[in-house]
């Protein structure tokens, strides 16, 4: 239904912003019953939102407590700006879209514009993140009231208020915007891209950061950060100093700024609300409406490129996930951003800032260093499948139909994941070899990373099938369920955790070996992950036949 800017149809009781939270904690508390891990990976997500607030309140407040005021300008100002961005991003990138309350499951009821968008508004500050920033940003209020006294930390507090409110919308104006967008698919593939990359660009950025912090002019960087202060981005973060060093007339001007920031976000989500209402079910037509390439069944499903496989269930399977992998978006971006955090991580942890930055200079780099560094980037390429059956959703009940041994159904699976993340690896320890001007360490480089690698994914296998979680059918590539970003990123450590341990056999060996190693590394180190990976498929494969069911029902989106 198309929405108006009038109240709710006479005869029809109110509905007010509480409606909407008690509807989130009922959905949310909903789908913890009955599933003890699901609450128990809540938990964790509560602790690490904890420890993420801790941090951020003790990096805020401590320009105060050692009363430093150019600092407590600088680190509200900059600090501030990095919570708005990650608010802007993060949802985006790494952790989804909450789809709860999905603007489109309200198309049919009677609800304004106005009740529906402060509704939605209300719920997506309730959850741990919006907690999670309100308590690191608190950080300034002890700054202000350290600095200024009472009246400061008021004025502080307000600002944190205002702040949040303006992470919030601008979070939800942004998605909603990003969702009607990529209702095309070209629009929707290369959002999706795009995001990818600037997400795993993060790294490279940080290299930057830390080369200027060491040579940092602190006067010039004061400077800028009174300039960014008069941004929305750090505006609510420093009201607070601004009274604190006599400023007071700054306050009225920087809260008309947030609230300007703040009307425009709402008036941008209003008017993207009713398409992201109206949109799914055209989108979902029009993509019915395409008609089907031409050719036969068989030639459809094994393009050239993978005529080696064999025509049987096996290869029908493994053709099915190389097509996935490349096709969907979510996929799709998951590879990009491992292919970039997975060279310039290793590149910024060996080579170093000034290396990277500053031209050649004397690189003194460890092997055992570098082998490590391998151990983490083989089992971040390990664990992006973490969820390979919640991508499917009930397009699995086709598999749990049709009988397919769990064995079977997990190698082919692995087969066409590495079909493309194998080929990264190689080019990863060939790029690395080269920045640190050592080629004789290739062998060592992609021994770690295989090693890591196939131990990981046998790890992996286990999450994706004991903890598996739902994916919204959604045109939105980042959309999640309530929770679900709690549980990805739970999992996602576990796996990384275990799999690292695995794999650190590897780096003692690069300790202990010396020479001899460089040639035996490669060998041993592909042995080693493809025989963790063979008995990984082979007992996993078992609980996958017991858990089939179990897992339908988990991956299934509800409605």
């Amino acid at each position: 239904m198309a929405l108006s800017a009038e109240g709710a149809v006479t005869g029809v009781r109110p509905v007010s912003a509480r409606h909407f939270v008690r509807l989130k904690l009922r959905m949310m508390a909903n789908s913890f019953r009955g599933q003890g891990w699901r609450i128990a990976i809540f938990l964790s997500g509560v602790l690490i939102g904890g420890w993420f607030a801790a941090s951020g309140f003790l990096l805020l407040a401590l320009p105060g407590l050692v009363e430093n005021r150019q600092m407590a300008g600088i680190t509200a100002a900059f600090g501030g700006s990095l919570l708005v961005i990650g608010w802007l991003l993060l949802p985006l990138i790494f952790f989804g879209v909450d789809e709860t309350l999905d603007p489109a499951r309200f198309a049919l009821l009677p609800l304004s514009r106005r009740t529906l968008l402060t509704g939605l508004l209300a719920a997506a500050l309730t959850g741990v993140p919006a907690v999670a920033a309100l308590l690191a940003t608190g950080g300034v209020v002890l700054t202000g009231w350290a600095l200024g006294g009472w009246g400061a930390g008021l004025v502080a507090g307000l600002g944190v208020l205002a702040g949040l409110l303006l992470c919030v919308t601008a979070s939800r104006a942004v998605t909603s915007a990003f969702a009607n967008m990529l209702r095309s698919r070209k629009v929707r593939d290369l959002a999706a891209i795009l995001l990818a990359v600037c997400a795993a660009l993060l790294g490279p950025l940080q290299i930057g950061l830390l080369s200027a912090v060491e040579g940092a002019d602190w006067d010039r960087l004061a400077g800028f950060a009174r300039v960014l202060s008069w941004t929305p981005l750090a505006a609510p973060y420093t009201i607070g100093l601004d009274v604190a060093d006599g400023r007071a007339w700054a306050v009225p001007v920087k809260l008309l700024i947030i609230a300007a920031t703040v009307g425009a976000l709402l008036r941008w989500w209003s008017a993207s609300l009713e398409a992201a209402m109206l949109g799914t079910a055209n989108g979902d037509r029009a993509a019915q409406g395409q008609p089907a390439a031409g050719g036969g069944s068989s030639a459809q499903l094994f393009p050239r490129i993978l005529g080696w496989l064999p025509h049987d269930r096996y290869g029908a399977l493994v053709a099915r996930e190389a097509r996935y992998w490349w096709r969907d978006t979510r996929r799709r971006a998951s590879l990009i951003t491992f292919a970039v955090v997975g060279i310039f991580v290793p590149v910024s942890v060996n080579v170093g800032s000034h290396g990277l930055l500053s031209g050649p200079t004397e690189l003194n780099a460890s092997p055992v260093l570098v082998s490590l560094s391998m151990v983490f980037v083989g089992v971040v390429a390990a664990v992006t499948p973490a969820n390979q059956f919640g991508w499917d959703g009930s397009a699995y009940a086709a598999n749990v139909i049709a009988g397919v041994p769990g064995r079977l159904e997990l190698r082919a699976r692995v087969v066409a994941f590495s079909l493309y993340v194998g080929p990264m690896l190689l080019v990863i320890a060939t790029i690395l070899a080269f920045f640190l001007r050592e080629p004789e360490w290739v062998g060592v480089l992609a021994g770690s990373l295989f090693a890591a690698y196939g131990s990981g994914l046998a790890v992996t296998l286990y999450v994706s099938i004991l903890s598996p979680y739902a994916v919204p059918d959604s045109t939105n590539p980042f959309a999640m369920n309530s929770g679900a970003g709690v549980a990805k990123s739970a999992q996602v450590l576990l796996a990384m955790l275990i799999g690292s341990v695995l794999a650190l056999p590897m780096v003692l060996a690069t300790a202990l070996l010396g020479g001899v190693w460089l040639w035996l590394a490669l060998p041993v180190g592909l042995g080693y992950g493809l025989g963790a990976l063979a008995l990984g498929i082979h007992l996993a494969g078992d609980v996958l036949d017991r858990r089939m069911p179990e897992l339908l029902v988990a991956i299934t989106p509800r409605r």
